[in-house]
């Protein structure tokens, strides 16, 4: 039995019984929040830039804020985890990321709200790495641990759904501001309930934080996520562009070759090479790649191309939402039976259909047009990020829970930047999505072969 820090009440973290549940719920609705706050402004975008009469490169920004500080910081967010005990790194984020959402619906300007949007991804860098770090505690188990993993995979894609359905609903009720009230109210209840519901976890051995690592890994990230977001307002050989793309680069190759000089690095090399974890890194970054896409190119196309309201936008993608859960639900009883590899390669398989069906269907009527992709998507989504996340952190050692919590958000962040940023050039909407179903149909095939 371990009792928990600050109380008498003991929990017995083995994965079973009602104590494990209710740490994974709370976990679990954090994960999820930090993924709506990512997604609850793609909606609310045009009325933001009436009010603040931001161009076309500002309302960028602003939207990529919380996701460049989110994925430049979660590598350290993972080693400071590990090192200083997960339920302590969750408090510090839950601190930084509360008091950010609270700031940020008190914006009066263009600047103050972004300044809130960079804090608010560097606490969700420090919060979800640490919530990884507590789901292990709460299941040491390695069974038990692969089945949480299997629900946590779906977390993310029900929270970027959350973030479009829920904050169309509220900018058209109310204000766009009304978006931050759910990451303030989430964070706060957190705070309240985590001494009670996580095990305490200890600090990890006295080792040294690689700075130097943390500070290449964090700018190139940024300045390299920077040029290839500030694609969609200049062109690819512009300063704008080049500079901070290149220079992301050169930081991020430096980064590497420090990681396999330094003593105790920051990502240690053998991590990336198992060929498994690999295959499910990739399925995640994809498949929060084609999420994201559909989620901005379709709320745009909607509401610019055919009128729809931001409620009525929100409401197209209810479907989108109820295929999730479902999927969701299913998704642990088929790893059970089919394992890791073969249920993500279905769900991107599935996933990859949806894109190509709302490609065809961009310029047809909503029920027969988009309506089959914003079931299929949704569904192969959820099981190729359960299958994934399994993929992506079985044999991690528990010292390294926050390591890999880190490396699998990463993989969620920087994957639609890179994807989004590229599929733009081919313009439109068609072929951006065509071109995302190939590349789905290409790694299911892969990981079918591969991930055995």
């Amino acid at each position: 039995m371990t009792t928990y820090e600050g109380t008498a009440a003991p929990v017995t973290p083995t994965g079973d019984g009602r104590a494990a549940r209710r740490g994974f719920a709370l976990l679990g609705t954090v994960q999820a929040t930090l993924i709506f706050t990512l997604a609850s402004l793609a909606v609310p975008l045009p009325r933001i830039a009436a009010e603040f009469g931001l161009d076309q490169g500002s309302l960028i920004l602003l939207s990529a804020a919380y996701g460049l500080t989110f994925a430049g910081l979660l590598l350290l967010g993972g080693r400071l985890a590990d090192r200083y005990g997960a339920r302590r790194a969750l408090t510090a984020g839950l601190l930084l990321f509360a008091a950010a959402s609270a700031l940020a619906p008190l914006a009066t300007g263009y600047a103050a709200l972004l300044g809130a949007r960079f804090a608010q991804g560097a606490g969700a860098a420090l919060v979800a790495p640490a919530a990884m770090g507590a789901l292990r505690a709460l299941y040491p188990e390695p069974a038990a641990y692969g089945r949480a993993m299997g629900t946590w995979g779906g977390l993310s894609v029900l929270g970027a759904t959350a973030g479009n359905l829920l904050s169309g609903a509220l900018t058209a009720a109310a204000s766009w501001r009304a978006s931050f009230v759910a990451p303030v109210a989430v964070a706060l209840a957190a705070l309240l309930l985590a001494p009670r519901l996580l095990p305490a976890t200890p600090p990890g051995a006295d080792r040294a934080l690689d700075l130097r690592g943390a500070l290449l890994a964090t700018a190139g990230i940024v300045l390299a996520s920077t040029g290839l977001v500030l694609t969609d307002a200049h062109p690819w050989g512009s300063a704008p562009v080049l500079v901070p793309l290149l220079g992301g680069l050169v930081l991020l190759a430096g980064f590497a070759r420090a990681e396999r000089r330094a003593a105790d690095p920051l990502l240690p090399p053998d991590f990336l090479r198992d060929r498994r974890r690999l295959l499910g890194l990739a399925a995640i970054a994809l498949t929060a790649a084609g999420t994201a896409t559909v989620f901005v190119l379709l709320s745009l196309d909607l509401q610019r191309q055919r009128g729809y309201s931001a409620a009525l936008t929100s409401a197209a993608f209810v479907p989108f939402a109820a295929a999730l859960l479902g999927a969701g639900r299913l998704a642990g009883p088929l790893l059970g039976r089919y394992g890791p590899g073969r249920v993500t390669a279905a769900g991107l398989g599935t996933a990859g259909a949806g894109l190509a069906l709302l490609a065809t269907g961009a310029e047809l009527p909503y029920a027969y047009g988009l309506l089959p992709g914003l079931l299929l998507l949704p569904a192969g989504g959820a099981l190729s990020f359960a299958g994934a996340a399994v993929l992506a952190t079985e044999r991690v050692p528990a010292e390294r829970a926050g390591l890999a919590g880190g490396v699998l958000n990463t993989a969620m962040e920087l994957g639609p930047t890179v994807l989004f940023a590229a599929l733009l050039t081919l313009g439109g909407s068609a072929a951006p999505l065509a071109a995302a179903a190939a590349l789905f149909a290409a790694l299911a095939l892969l990981t079918l072969r591969l991930a055995k």
